[in-house]
């Protein structure tokens, strides 16, 4: 399968405010779930069944849920709120893993010691299908597969352990607004990474953060 590269604005990340970020994440999943979802055969029979039957449109709707916890820098959020905001950003860095291996499904399910390795094999020792799969485990997958790179990996760690704490009844740390909004724009980042690494078949059906 050809990659097409992914075409990207000049401006870095960094220089972009928070609501432009979560503008072109909003664009760039909504525009991954415009395809993928109906990939009209473009995807392996066994990866189009799959891609069809998951919720990609819940992506994008997280995406736009992103815009709820963006408040001015002058206004921090409750804790409860930073709570939800870093659940919100987890289960949208979730749902991107597992769209890639989604999309590349049939060397997922041909890799055991991956699977194996991740704490990811069924009971009768074939992978499990990767929409079912936790964060921890597509975590501890992708650093043995080298799949998200350093700062990949080090941002799924971070966000993790953050909306962990949307299980947790004894004090565990939030982090800041800062610091949460440091990690949505590592976000724009990985999610432009795995964009760029999935095929299409002509430039004009790559998604476009603007």
């Amino acid at each position: 399968m050809k990659t097409v590269s992914l075409v990207m604005s000049a401006t870095t990340i960094s220089e972009l405010n928070i609501a432009e970020v979560v503008a072109r994440i909003y664009n760039l999943n909504s525009g991954l779930e415009a395809f993928w979802s109906k990939n009209d055969g473009w995807a392996p029979e066994e990866a189009a069944k799959l891609l069809g039957a998951v919720r990609l449109d819940w992506q994008t709707s997280l995406s736009q849920c992103l815009y709820l916890w963006i408040t001015p820098k002058a206004l921090s959020l409750s804790d409860g709120e930073l709570i939800l905001a870093w659940t919100n950003l987890g289960s949208l860095i979730e749902g991107s893993i597992k769209l890639l291996l989604s999309v590349y499904l049939k060397d997922y399910l041909g890799d055991f010691e991956g699977a194996k390795n991740s704490g990811s094999l069924t009971n009768t020792g074939v992978p499990k299908s990767p929409d079912i799969l936790s964060l921890q485990q597509l975590k501890i997958y992708c650093q043995k597969k080298k799949l998200l790179g350093e700062d990949g990996d080090t941002l799924v760690q971070l966000v993790q352990e953050r909306r962990n704490a949307v299980h947790a009844f004894k004090h565990t740390d939030l982090g800041d607004l800062d610091e949460y909004h440091a990690s949505v724009r590592g976000y724009l980042r990985l999610l432009r990474s795995i964009n760029n690494r999935l095929p299409y078949p002509d430039d004009i059906y790559v998604p476009r953060e603007i």
